[in-house]
């Protein structure tokens, strides 16, 4: 008697999110031709990649970084707060040093630039589903730098005195993303004595900008670059 085999792959489910119908036209015969992925539905606008993440509950979002009614980054915080086990891609044609941070913040999985061939991409979703975060290399080099910066920081801040506790649990809700009236909701602070913080930590590191906070925050990340 014949054994019925188990053993076919799910296929990972894609949600394409671009604000041109031609890529996404393209997107979806590349990635459906593998086999292997589904795209199970398009949006075009941040409100719709919302909308329709929640809705379809993909496994990966495959998203531009500029979109008509916002950024990527901002639709990438909003799923990935609801939909823990989304994760996201972004796919653009902007090497974005700031939205290439979410990577490292920990609220995005990758970030390809979309000269990137089309196995290498396939790889990458596979990988990013699978909770392997990937970077393409041609923007690795400036977020680098940016952690040499951080570390030296660090290391300026270790002569001028560490963070205190308060300190330190402000730094961790700016490398979360949170705003000064989310922190202030958080700590149970009001909006000034957390701007007062935010003053003294950026003396201390020696720093002038919240997103060079959340890169010293961001050192150690693990990041397969493709």
């Amino acid at each position: 008697m014949a054994v019925k085999s188990s053993s076919n792959p799910k296929r990972i489910r894609v949600l394409l999110v671009d604000d041109h119908v031609v890529v996404r036209i393209g997107l979806r015969a590349l990635l459906e031709k593998t086999g292997a992925i589904t795209v199970v539905g398009e949006a075009a606008t941040v409100a719709d990649a919302i909308r329709t993440a929640r809705k379809l509950k993909p496994d990966v979002a495959l998203m531009d970084v500029r979109l008509p009614d916002g950024n990527g980054a901002e639709a990438c915080r909003k799923i990935r707060k609801t939909l823990r086990r989304t994760r996201v891609l972004f796919l653009t044609s902007f090497s974005d040093e700031q939205a290439a941070l979410e990577v490292f913040l920990g609220r995005a999985d990758g970030y390809l630039l979309k000269e990137v061939h089309g196995q290498a991409l396939i790889q990458a979703i596979t990988r990013v589903a699978r909770g392997q975060p990937v970077l393409d290399q041609r923007v690795i080099q400036p977020i680098l730098a940016k952690l040499r910066a951080a570390a030296d920081a660090s290391e300026r801040m270790g002569k001028s005195g560490v963070l205190s506790p308060r300190e330190q649990q402000v730094i961790a809700l700016v490398a979360k993303g949170k705003t000064n009236k989310e922190i202030a909701v958080a700590l149970d602070l009001n909006d000034k004595t957390v701007r007062n913080y935010l003053h003294d930590i950026f003396q201390k590191l020696q720093i002038s900008r919240r997103s060079q906070a959340a890169t010293w925050f961001a050192r150690g990340s693990s990041l397969e670059v493709i």
